[in-house]
């Protein structure tokens, strides 16, 4: 039964660029068209704070940012009934994320989606409002969330 399985303790990262822009990235491994901001699971013995930094340099190729909010809130989602035993190895029934806002300090030729094992093909920097459109649907309330907490970091 799903319920049984945990969470999966995760970061998530809006970058936000000069313009308030949000970076997305198109993932690689998905059949259909999947645009979302970068994410990963907690290492054991790691912080929030150090993942994010870590996952960054992983997923988007680069350092050049800095944390400018924090959710107080860990925010959950539930995996659909048909990914449950398949996504996350079969561990989880969803993650548990820890939300960082970034301003990107850095130049589009500073990113690197190959600088470790790509996740994403290609990015975008778009307007907040437009990302929980193109995030898988199970998803959406999630980015929801964290639109209402960082809408205020996008203008400077």
């Amino acid at each position: 039964m799903s319920s049984d399985l945990p969470y999966r303790p995760c970061v998530g990262i809006m970058l936000l660029n000069r313009d308030g822009k949000v970076f997305v990235g198109k993932r690689i491994d998905q059949t259909v068209e999947g645009w979302q901001m970068p994410q990963g699971g907690i290492d054991k013995g790691e912080t929030p704070r150090e993942a994010v930094l870590r996952e960054l340099r992983e997923e988007v190729g680069t350092a050049k940012a800095e944390i400018i909010g924090e959710m107080d809130d860990w925010v959950t989602y539930e995996l659909p009934e048909h990914l449950i035993g398949v996504a996350f190895h079969g561990k989880y029934r969803g993650q548990k994320q820890k939300w960082f806002a970034l301003r990107f300090t850095g130049e589009d030729a500073d990113i690197d989606l190959t600088a470790h094992e790509p996740e994403f093909s290609s990015y975008q920097w778009l307007d907040m409002d437009k990302l929980p459109g193109l995030i898988v649907p199970f998803k959406r309330d999630t980015y929801r969330q964290v639109i209402a907490a960082f809408r205020a970091l996008a203008k400077r």
